[in-house]
């Protein structure tokens, strides 16, 4: 597909790639895509992964770019040896993140995203998605609570949280936008020890400092203790330190903890803080009767963030941040009226226009796939796959409690089962003064065999005095209790010489 010359100049009329040639390379590649992905790698009889060690896999990938191109052969093994060797999250055995499985739907969205390749900033150049987005927003926030609000689509749960912490700065400080920090006393933020790391990040992105971050202590289920906030909000306020916002979270990283959010808007609005929750894991409970209970309270926030791309499996990335302020906040916040985007002048109502409720210019599409898998399936099929992941949790900790080599960290309420395999040989020593030390090393070589086997795929790491551990996730509709049962068996063969 080389550039054609005349006399030293490129031909204009001649394009550098035969578009038949590019739509029959398309066609072949999708075939690919089609038989190693969405055929091999939802089979369970298929590996998770097949792993390779990074020089291994630089020299099976061939990854130098060159002054010329490769030919079509080569080309579709590119795309094979990229499907081979990455891990495949669609697999019933990948437990490894907070996302796993496929719904089709949603992919399809993400196939019509793609290939429309458009910004989601301003009607005229992506209309359907401006008013789509709109409505998906709508139908979110009435899920927490509110009849009337605002939002936008974000790149993933963290930026959601270091918007809604700096809407919350704008809310209580709006000159700091035009006069920076300089103009602004010593903020104070208060977020649990078990919340996400983004908290610090989105701290220290903004200029408040991850120091003016209080940590507020967690029970041991992993639920932030009410009475410790309290004292580091009189902790902040001896410090000269304005409390103005207050991270609460639905579904912690590890444990699968909610804080309770009741307690935390009571304490809140006492103090006049701004409260966030960041529901990027667990807001979907809204969706399910049976389990919403956990996010009692929700309604009460100021701003949510929740993650679609989790439990929703609407595939990455799809993350909203939700806000209960009517009153343009996150407009007058982040506006910088490009006049070359966002005319006022227009032939349209330019209202439309979302795109400066952004911190970006440029901004992927990130509705249509929630938006087409809900057209699929319902609220009420959403709310299934809900229940479903919560049973098949409920199945895979009764099974474990039967087991005399699996120990609970403690027991969640939802669906992360957190647990260390107890090896034989570790069996009835726990009083041994090298006991942590020893199984400390059994979740890495597990870990180790399974990915080198392409079982499956878990995670594992220690937290708060407790010695590595695994985190198992349940949230694939593709999921059975034979899965779970295969899970523990494989635990088992992985680690019973150890």
């Amino acid at each position: 597909f080389s550039s054609k010359y005349i006399n030293g100049h490129v031909h204009l009329e001649e394009s550098d790639m035969c578009e038949s040639d590019g739509k029959l390379f398309l066609n072949e590649a999708f075939s690919v895509i089609m038989e190693e992905i969405l055929h091999k790698g939802t089979d369970s009889k298929e590996k998770v992964c097949e792993w390779k060690d990074p020089d291994q896999l630089r020299a099976l990938l061939d990854l130098d770019l060159r002054e010329h191109g490769e030919s079509h052969e080569q080309l579709l093994q590119r795309v094979q040896d990229v499907a081979r060797y990455s891990v495949k999250t669609c697999h019933p055995r990948f437990f490894n993140q907070l996302f796993a499985g496929v719904d089709y739907h949603a992919l399809t969205g993400r196939l019509l995203t793609e290939t429309l390749n458009t910004s989601q900033y301003t009607y005229e150049v992506a209309p359907v998605f401006v008013l789509m987005e709109e409505e998906v927003l709508r139908k979110l926030r009435s899920l927490v609570g509110w009849s009337e609000g605002d939002g936008i689509f974000c790149p993933g749960g963290s930026m959601s949280n270091m918007y809604a912490m700096n809407i919350a700065r704008y809310w209580a400080f709006p000159q700091v936008k035009t006069q920076g920090l300089w103009a602004t006393p010593r903020m104070a933020i208060f977020t649990s020890q078990q919340s996400h790391y983004s908290m610090k990040k989105a701290a220290a992105f903004l200029g408040i400092g991850t120091d003016n971050i209080f940590i507020v202590q967690a029970d041991e289920s992993g639920s932030m203790i009410p009475e410790d906030l309290e004292a580091k909000i009189m902790q902040a306020k001896s410090k000269d330190a304005v409390p103005f916002f207050v991270n609460a979270t639905a579904g912690t990283t590890v444990q699968g903890a909610f804080d309770p959010l009741n307690h935390i808007a009571d304490i809140s609005e006492r103090n006049g803080m701004w409260m966030h929750i960041d529901a990027a894991w667990g807001g979907s409970v809204l969706f399910s009767k049976k389990h919403k209970h956990l996010v009692s309270g929700i309604e009460r926030a100021n701003s949510v963030t929740w993650n679609p791309h989790k439990m929703l499996l609407t595939g990455l990335q799809c993350s909203v941040i939700l806000f209960r302020d009517t009153t343009n906040l996150l407009m007058h916040c982040h506006s910088a009226n490009a006049t070359y985007l966002f005319q006022q002048d227009k032939f349209y109502d330019t209202s439309l226009d979302t795109g400066d409720k952004s911190i970006q210019c440029g901004r992927k599409v990130d509705c249509l796939k929630l938006w087409l898998m809900w057209k699929a399936i319902g609220t009420h099929g959403l709310s299934e796959r809900v229940d479903k992941a919560f049973a098949l949790a409920r199945y895979l900790v009764e099974e474990m409690e039967k087991r005399e080599n699996f120990k609970l960290v403690c027991k969640g309420h939802f669906v992360n089962v957190c647990f260390w395999f107890i090896p034989p040989s570790l069996r009835g020593k726990e009083n041994s003064p090298d006991y942590q030390e020893r199984l400390s090393k059994v979740a890495p070589v597990i870990k180790e065999r399974m990915m080198k086997r392409g079982t499956m795929m878990v995670g594992y790491q220690p937290m708060d005095g407790h010695v590595n551990f695994f985190r198992m996730v349940v949230v694939s509709p593709q999921l059975t209790t034979k899965d779970m049962d295969f899970f523990l068996d494989e635990i088992e063969k992985l680690g019973k010489d150890l």
